[in-house]
């Protein structure tokens, strides 16, 4: 009875799991391949993803639980890259604050449909979010180490306000500019902001 038991119990976590990555697999290719962020309901990703409305509530709580769900899947391999570069030698820190930002804004770009429903997801505030809580820590940690910048927190908090996913959308779906025009001017603004190397 108990070994019986036990099986039941793996084969519900197993189908438990296969259906969380259906539905972040389906929300992630739902937001990337909508024209906005308000396009993609929750009735679209369960239905996308083969499950019921209520597994999603029941699972992720709310739409801003299942979109902070899909962001951390999205964020895990690119962290593990920065943490890679950040520990490898040669870089200057004022090369890492560069890389760190553009591979955020990299992000940004190509992720900018969830990026954008996450900033109006109704999170408590953006600022709080544990993504934003990542890059703004390992940002200061690296703008500390550059020569001449004063108040390192602020200047990341400031650095990555200009890398707000509704401004990169803004820019590339509006304003018609191309993701390397985007990376262009940022990389400038970044320059004047640390000043002369």
């Amino acid at each position: 009875m108990a070994r019986r038991a036990e099986r039941t119990e793996r084969t519900e976590r197993a189908d438990a799991q296969r259906n969380r990555e259906a539905v972040l697999a389906a929300a992630d290719t739902l937001f990337a391949t909508s024209t906005s962020p308000h396009g993609v309901s929750m009735d679209d990703i369960a239905a996308a993803a083969g499950v019921g409305k209520g597994t999603l509530f029941r699972r992720f709580g709310d739409r801003a639980g299942l979109i902070a769900a899909v962001i951390t899947s999205r964020l895990e391999p690119l962290q593990r890259t920065v943490r890679e570069a950040q520990e490898a030698a040669g870089s200057s820190p004022r090369q890492r604050v560069a890389d760190l930002l553009d591979a955020s804004l990299n992000f940004k770009i190509e992720n900018r449909n969830l990026m954008s429903a996450a900033e109006e997801a109704g999170i408590s505030s953006p600022y709080r979010a544990e993504h934003y809580g990542w890059w703004h820590a390992t940002l200061r940690t690296e703008l500390e180490r550059v020569p001449g910048v004063h108040a390192p927190d602020f200047t990341a908090h400031a650095l990555l306000a200009a890398l707000r996913a509704d401004l990169v959308a803004h820019l590339i779906d509006e304003e018609g500019m191309t993701p390397e025009d985007v990376r262009s001017c940022f990389a400038g603004h970044l320059a004047d902001v640390l000043g002369p190397a």
